[in-house]
């Protein structure tokens, strides 16, 4: 295999920050030494999440077997996933804000073999269900556990417990037709096509609130890791995790 030198568009805060975990991590285990160094094993996961690089690349590029990256790699999900805000600390972030924007996501996955209950007739393809609330600005503050892709966004906001806790913390949110029914507090456009004119402008006017958390979509899928998952779907939640911790420790 041929290796060459390529680059990754994150910043080096971000690789500053998951080298102190990992070595914080070795500190707690009484690590005497590794293949890597912790700042090496850091990049190696930042260019798995970041470029999608398989475990066969990356074993090339930096010299290490497979078996030894599959580790590195998970060992840098687990230290990172555990640092990921809860809903009630998202809760208590999202108060300081004028409102928040729910939208649900589908992440594409290559296990059709698990039949109907990953599949979404919506994006006409398999995946995982993943919410998420961003702020007025589109900045990520959390993302839920992933579910089935075949789950409604509405099923997904009430299992995961998001419409109970926005009503509760009495926060305004903005999310599309899909929500249609969650309670006073998540606000939707009205639906149908003849619609009165000020109808019209109040959908015109949503849809540039809710654009910002499609932003926020499209950041999150910058990681290009979750735009084809191959791994075992019980992982994923722990790789969406990892990815907004990194995302708040660049921003």
């Amino acid at each position: 295999m041929l290796v060459y030198p390529s680059s990754i568009d994150l910043s080096s805060s971000t690789l500053r920050h998951l080298t102190r975990q990992l070595t914080a991590r070795r500190r707690e285990l009484g690590t005497r030494w590794r293949r890597l160094p912790a700042g090496r094993q850091a990049l190696l996961a930042l260019a798995h999440l970041r470029c999608g690089d398989t475990y066969a690349q990356l074993a090339a590029g930096f010299g290490i077997g497979i078996a030894t990256v599959y580790r590195y790699i998970r060992e840098a999900i687990e230290v990172l996933c555990v640092l990921a805000p809860s809903l009630d600390e998202a809760m208590e972030t999202a108060r300081t804000k004028a409102y928040v924007i729910l939208d649900g996501t589908l992440l594409p996955i290559d296990r059709i073999a698990v039949g109907t209950p990953y599949y979404s007739g919506k994006h006409k393809r398999h995946g995982m269900n993943v919410q998420v609330l961003t702020d007025p600005f589109g900045r990520l503050l959390w993302a839920s556990a992933a579910l089935p892709g075949s789950t409604h966004d509405l099923t997904a906001a009430r299992s995961h417990g998001i419409v109970d806790a926005l009503a509760a913390a009495g926060l305004k949110c903005w999310a599309d037709k899909a929500y249609k029914g969650a309670g006073r507090h998540i606000r939707v456009p009205f639906r149908g096509r003849r619609l009165k004119r000020w109808k019209r402008r109040h959908n015109s006017s949503h849809a540039k609130i809710r654009c910002v958390g499609e932003q926020a979509m499209a950041v999150l899928k910058g990681w290009r890791l979750l735009r084809k998952l191959r791994c075992s779907t019980n992982r994923i939640t722990d790789i969406v995790k990892a990815v907004l911790v990194l995302y708040h420790a660049a921003t």
